[in-house]
């Protein structure tokens, strides 16, 4: 196996190549491991993977690579994923997974779970994204944390803050709890907050019954505003900005990127209170993160709102710690250390 310190490191990813649709993350860590020196990146492709010597494999969400859109796809795809894991293993190429989830997704076969789970025992080394990732004793792991969205989003005109406007963008899934959110603005009256309060919740739901749902909770209040489809980047900063405060009232919420989104953007944030979100409003600076405790009530959300207009003048959200250039480093860094645990 090559030195990994010498010109051509390559690293295989298991993203394909960036479309627009692309989780901006994965884009903005193709772009500061192709900066670096002597790396060479390469995207996903299964001819790629199977039939091209790299130096490491790094995946982000395993469960894609064994998910397909039928049965016959899936089954194809499962086939493949066995074939790479025991190319990975014979030829000693360690495979470096990123924890951006702490639990297998829900829903999936019982030939998916067996899969994930080999592929988490053939695991060379974990990249946590936050101190709160735990990681089995004796498992190597590194932490990088989580780029923000700064130079993503500078391209796009903000718009003006709208007054008494809360947020949830994204994509829409059960447990990012959006409906109790639509029930919290809708039990809240006008003149708790002074100026009127309303909600934009948009982003694409995950199911046509959830967006069924959220149309139930919204009702006819017309303080609800329900823009269930794709946003593109332009559209993003525009909801995002407009917004007074943007809510993420998430059931639980380990890593997330729509935090940073907004607050990459200069948008306070109301998020539920637990390690993850502490750290992150002491990293940043006071007045940027609210938290609340239990379920999303009214009374947060007024709190909140009340508190950002309390605050004065802020310095923006100090996201220094989160330069994409350190991290590029930092994950070549850790591909050098999977490299040396793989020959040991």
């Amino acid at each position: 196996m090559p030195d990994p310190s010498s010109p051509g490191f390559v690293v295989q990813q298991s993203f394909p190549t960036p479309r627009p649709t692309t989780n901006p993350y994965i884009v903005m860590l193709g772009r500061s491991l192709a900066a670096l020196e002597g790396v060479e990146l390469r995207t996903f492709s299964w001819r790629r993977a199977l039939l091209r010597r790299c130096d490491v494999f790094h995946v982000h969400w395993p469960e894609i690579l064994v998910a397909g859109q039928s049965p016959l796809k899936a089954l194809v795809r499962q086939v493949l994923f066995l074939l790479l894991l025991a190319r990975l293993r014979l030829t000693r190429t360690p495979l470096v997974r990123t924890v951006h989830n702490l639990e297998l997704p829900q829903g999936i076969s019982r030939c998916e779970v067996a899969l994930l789970r080999l592929a988490e025992r053939l695991t060379t080394l974990r990249i946590r994204l936050n101190e709160s990732t735990e990681v089995a004793a004796g498992r190597p792991a590194e932490l990088i944390v989580h780029g923000h969205y700064r130079d993503w989003f500078a391209r796009f005109p903000a718009a003006e803050v709208v007054p008494g406007r809360v947020t949830f963008f994204g994509l829409v899934r059960r447990y990012k709890g959006v409906e109790r959110l639509t029930e919290v603005v809708a039990a809240t009256p006008d003149d708790r907050i002074e100026g009127g309060l309303s909600l934009h919740v948009a982003g694409r739901p995950s199911s046509d019954e959830l967006a069924d749902t959220l149309r139930r909770t919204a009702g006819t209040d017309p303080r609800v505003h329900l823009r269930l489809e794709f946003l593109d980047d332009a559209d993003l900063v525009v909801e995002v900005t407009a917004a007074e405060l943007v809510v993420l009232p998430y059931r639980e919420m380990h890593n997330s990127g729509g935090a940073l989104t907004a607050l990459s953007l200069s948008r306070p944030v109301l998020v539920p209170a637990n390690d993850v979100t502490r750290a992150l409003a002491d990293e940043v600076g006071p007045g940027w993160v609210w938290t609340y405790d239990g379920e999303l009530e009214s009374a947060d959300l007024v709190g909140a709102l009340h508190g950002v207009r309390a605050r004065g003048d802020v310095p923006p959200p100090d996201l220094s710690a989160r330069d994409w250039d350190a991290a590029g480093r930092a994950h070549l860094a850790a591909y050098r250390r999977a490299v040396a645990l793989a020959r040991s």
